[in-house]
């Protein structure tokens, strides 16, 4: 019943910026948390970012400085603002939502993910 839909995704060059986007819909109580994920060619995929409901954020040691998570509660919309992209940012970007569906009950939720392509 939820939907987490992505969207952002690109072609950009090396230096340049994307901002992706990830509107939550369905049958949401409460966003507890919000993250990205992402999967390169022949690799596991690696968690980026996250953003919890009261804001605090964390980020993975490649993307520091780098990497922007932010969120607007009244659209359920998570985003990742991403600068200084390198070609090593190349990857499937999936967002990933922690979600209280009612009381006592947490579901994981993942997009379908969006194409970054970071050209050198």
């Amino acid at each position: 019943q939820v939907q987490l839909v992505e969207s952002g995704g690109g072609l950009v060059q090396a230096g340049g910026s994307l901002r992706l986007s990830c509107a939550a819909s369905g049958s949401i109580f409460k966003i507890n948390a919000m993250g990205w994920y992402r999967q390169a060619p022949g690799k596991q995929r690696e968690w980026v970012a996250f953003i919890t409901s009261v804001g605090t954020t964390n980020y993975a040691d490649s993307v520091k400085g780098r990497f922007t998570i932010s969120r607007d509660n009244a659209k359920n919309t998570v985003y990742l603002q991403m600068n200084s992209l390198k070609p090593e940012d190349t990857a499937v970007y999936y967002c990933n939502a922690d979600l209280t569906i009612r009381a006592g009950v947490t579901v994981n939720y993942w997009g379908q993910g969006t194409q970054v392509t970071v050209s050198s």
